[in-house]
C-alpha cells in the first residue's frame, strides 16, 4: 500500500472519527431492529430463518454505512483529491476504509443476534470467518455503486437501484456457505469452492473499480 493510499485512508478514518454521529447512528440502527426482531419473532427462530434474517440485516447496514462514502465527498473536494492522487489510489482507499468500517459493523451485529435471538451457530468461529468475508463482499460492492452514483447528481437511491441486482448473487452465495457452520452436510471441498467463488468475485469488484472509476473521475 502506497504512501498516497495510506494517507486518504487515514483522512478517512480521522474523519469518522470527529463526526461520530454518523456512526453512532448506524449503531443504533442495527441495535434496534435486531431489538424489533426479538420483539416480533415468537421464541428462538430456527436455523434457517436466523440465517436468513441475519444476511437480510447485513445488506441493508452496509447500504446505510457504505452510502455516504462519496455523497459526502464536496466537488471542490474532489478536484483537490484529484491533484494530489490517482483514481486508482483515491478508490483503493474508499474500498479500504468501507471494508474496515463493514467488518466492525458486521462483528456488532452478530454479537446483537448472539445476544437477543441465541446462537443456533454450531460452528461460531467458522460462521464469524464467512460473516467477515460476507462484509468484504458487500462493502466493495456497494462502494462502487457509491462512486456511480456520486457521479449521477447525487443520486443516493441509484446505490440501491444498482447495488441489489449485483449483490443478489453473493448474497445468496454466502447464505448458502454460512449453512455449513449450522451443521448442514456439505460434500467435501464444498465449503471451500463456495468461499473461492466468493473471493473471486471481490477481485472482479475490485478490478471494476480500478478499470472503471478513472472514467467516473474524469466527468
Amino acid at each position: 500500500m502506497n504512501r498516497q493510499v495510506t494517507a486518504l485512508l487515514k483522512k478517512d478514518l480521522l474523519l469518522e472519527l470527529r463526526q461520530q454521529h454518523t456512526f453512532y447512528g448506524i449503531l443504533l440502527y442495527i441495535a434496534s431492529t435486531v431489538f424489533v426482531l426479538y420483539l416480533s419473532l415468537p421464541g428462538s427462530p430456527e436455523a434457517n430463518t436466523w440465517n436468513s434474517l441475519f444476511w437480510v440485516i447485513q445488506l441493508f447496514v452496509c447500504v446505510n454505512t457504505v452510502a455516504k462514502s462519496f455523497l459526502q465527498e464536496s466537488r471542490g473536494r474532489m478536484l483537490y483529491f484529484y491533484s494530489i492522487a490517482s483514481p486508482v489510489e483515491f478508490i483503493l482507499a474508499k474500498l479500504l476504509f468501507n471494508v474496515v468500517l463493514m467488518l466492525v459493523m458486521s462483528l456488532v451485529s452478530l454479537a446483537l443476534f448472539y445476544i437477543f435471538l441465541d446462537n443456533p451457530v454450531a460452528n461460531g468461529l467458522q460462521f464469524t470467518g464467512i460473516v467477515l468475508l460476507g462484509g468484504i463482499s458487500i462493502s466493495l460492492v456497494f462502494t462502487l455503486m457509491s462512486a456511480i452514483a456520486a457521479r449521477a447528481q447525487q443520486n443516493a437511491a441509484l446505490i440501491a437501484i444498482l447495488g441489489f441486482p449485483v449483490i443478489l448473487p453473493q448474497l445468496l452465495l454466502l447464505m448458502r456457505l454460512s449453512k455449513a457452520a449450522f451443521s448442514e452436510v456439505f460434500r467435501e471441498g464444498a465449503v471451500l469452492q463456495l468461499a473461492g467463488l466468493i473471493s473471486l468475485l471481490d477481485l472482479l469488484v475490485i478490478a471494476l473499480a480500478a478499470i472503471l472509476f478513472p472514467y467516473l473521475w474524469k466527468d
